[in-house]
C-alpha cells in the first residue's frame, strides 16, 4: 500500500513538473514573438512543411470523414427525419467537430511528431547545444517559428478539409443515395450559422498550437540516443492526441 502510495506521489509530481515545464515553453514562445516578423524566413519555412506539406493527407482525411458522416447520418435517420436535412446534419458535424478534430488527430502524427523527431535528434547529437553556444537562442530559433506556423495554418487546413469533407458527403448523397443536389443542399442556406464555421476554427488556432507546443516541449527534453528519439516520437503523438481531445471538450463547453 505504501508503494503505491509512493507511486502515486510521484506520478503527480512528475505530472506538475511537466505540465510547469510546457506552460514556461510557452511563456518563452509568446514572450519572444516579438522577433518573429525579423524571422520571418523562419516561420514561412515551417508554414510550407506543415501547411503546404500537409493537403495531401489532409484532402483524404477530409473526403472520408465527409462520406462517412453522410452515410451515417442516412442510416440515423432513414425514417425518422425528411431526408433533405441529410446535407445539413453532415455540415454541422464536419464543420463543428469532424473536420478539426479529426485534422488535428492526423496532424498531430504527421506535424507533431515530426517536430519532436527533429528536435528530439538536435538534442541527442548536441545541434541544439552548440546552437546556445553560438549564443542563439533555441527557442527562438526552433519553437517560435514552429508554434506560429501551426497556429496560422492549422485554420487554413481546416477550412480545406471542411469543403472536401462536404463535396465527400455530397458525392455519397448523389451517388449511393440517390439524393438529388438541390435537395442535398437545401436546409444549410436556411439554417446557416456562422458561428458553427468560427467555432471549429477557434478550436483548430488551439490545437495547432498545441501540436507545435507538445512537439517542442518533448523534442527538448528529449534524452537516450536513438532509442530516446523513437520513444519521444511515440510520446509526442500520444499526448498530443489526448489534449485534443481533451481540449475539444472543454472548448465545446465554453463555445456552446
Amino acid at each position: 500500500m505504501q508503494k503505491t502510495v509512493a507511486r502515486l506521489g510521484e506520478a503527480t509530481e512528475r505530472f506538475f513538473a511537466e505540465a510547469g515545464e510546457i506552460f514556461i515553453l510557452l511563456g518563452q514562445i509568446l514572450f519572444l514573438s516579438r522577433r518573429l516578423v525579423k524571422d520571418r524566413h523562419l516561420l514561412l519555412e515551417q508554414m510550407i512543411s506543415i501547411g503546404y506539406n500537409s493537403i495531401p493527407i489532409v484532402m483524404m482525411v477530409g473526403a472520408f470523414t465527409g462520406a462517412v458522416a453522410a452515410w451515417q447520418t442516412n442510416y440515423q435517420i432513414e425514417g425518422y427525419v425528411p431526408i433533405r436535412f441529410l446535407g445539413l446534419a453532415a455540415y454541422k458535424a464536419v464543420v463543428i467537430e469532424l473536420g478539426p478534430v479529426l485534422t488535428a488527430l492526423i496532424l498531430a502524427g504527421r506535424v507533431g511528431a515530426s517536430i519532436a523527431a527533429e528536435l528530439g535528434t538536435m538534442k541527442v547529437t548536441e545541434q541544439i547545444d552548440a546552437l546556445e553556444s553560438l549564443a542563439i537562442n533555441t527557442v527562438r530559433y526552433l519553437a517560435v517559428p514552429r508554434f506560429f506556423a501551426a497556429v496560422l495554418m492549422m485554420p487554413v487546413l481546416v477550412t480545406f478539409a471542411d469543403i472536401i469533407a462536404i463535396i465527400g458527403a455530397w458525392s455519397v448523397g448523389l451517388i449511393f443515395l440517390d439524393i438529388p443536389t438541390h435537395t442535398f443542399f437545401s436546409e444549410i442556406p436556411r439554417l446557416f450559422r456562422a458561428f458553427d464555421s468560427i467555432s471549429g476554427l477557434i478550436k483548430s488556432v488551439f490545437f495547432g498550437g498545441t501540436i507545435a507546443l507538445i512537439g517542442c516541449h518533448i523534442g527538448f527534453s528529449t534524452t537516450g540516443g536513438a532509442e530516446g528519439v523513437g520513444k519521444a516520437t511515440i510520446r509526442s503523438f500520444v499526448l498530443s492526441a489526448i489534449l485534443i481531445l481533451v481540449l475539444d471538450y472543454i472548448l465545446a463547453t465554453i463555445l456552446f
